[in-house]
């Protein structure tokens, strides 16, 4: 299909994608942290602190969290140091849930949001001194273009950071996460949100996802230098990090 690309192991025509990836977000934006915490057996959250840890934000930073719409990643941010973090996500309902929970955190200060693609930031070139994008590289419509937005918008010796379910290490493992992938999660979904089908989707889009040096060719094409990456549960997730030249 000319023009096309995956949404799971569906083809798509290109430009339908960010609308389909939209609706599921919108399905589930209410209980989507709950649903990780499920999934994950509460791992997101373990995974989600060695990102931060590993970025180690400093006062006075300035760090953009691209489909951070839920402020899971912002509020470790801002747990951490006196930064300002920037909540980017392209789901309203998920930046809302966000601010609510910002709120009901009383953390008024130090964190903005911001309803847009990762694919085409309205913001000026070399403005932040980190990006970090967690569990959403993978539902973008095209990665190369996101990976070129986060190396204009980051400041010369500025961090990207990603963490993103990856490729196991061990093909006994992959059998187990696969049985556990198809088998449990859409239904569990079901259970918990009402709809399965953003699940289906879920773990049909990480096993298009690339592998955790394919990826890390792509991060280098859009000109970042020193990418690195580390696996985190043998390969269910990688970090990777690179650094604007």
């Amino acid at each position: 299909m000319p023009g096309s690309t995956h949404f799971g192991f569906r083809k798509v025509p290109a430009e339908e994608k960010t609308t389909l990836v939209r609706g599921v977000f919108d399905r589930v934006a209410s209980r989507y942290d709950l649903m990780n915490d499920l999934m994950s057996g509460g791992l997101h959250r373990l995974w989600k602190n060695d990102m931060v840890a590993w970025l180690s934000p400093k006062d006075g930073m300035h760090i953009l969290d691209v489909a951070g719409g839920t402020g899971d990643i912002a509020f470790r941010m801002l747990a951490r140091a006196e930064c300002h973090v920037t909540v980017c996500d392209i789901n309203r309902h998920m930046l809302e849930e966000g601010h609510n929970r910002a709120i009901d955190r009383n953390l008024p200060e130090g964190i903005d949001w911001l309803c847009a693609n990762a694919e085409s930031l309205p913001l000026p070139d070399r403005s932040f001194d980190a990006y970090t994008i967690a569990f959403g590289i993978r539902n973008v419509t095209h990665i190369d273009a996101a990976l070129r937005e986060a190396y204009r918008v980051l400041k010369p010796g500025g961090r990207f950071l990603c963490l993103e379910f990856s490729h196991v290490a061990h093909d006994w493992l992959q059998k187990i996460y696969d049985r556990y992938s198809f088998r449990v999660i859409p239904k569990l979904g079901e259970w918990i949100t009402g709809s399965g089908e953003p699940y289906q989707y879920l773990v049909e889009s990480i096993r298009q996802f690339p592998a955790q040096e394919e990826f890390a060719a792509m991060i280098r094409a859009a000109g970042f230098g020193n990418v690195q990456y580390r696996n985190l549960t043998q390969g269910v997730v990688a970090m990777h990090s690179g650094r604007r030249l």
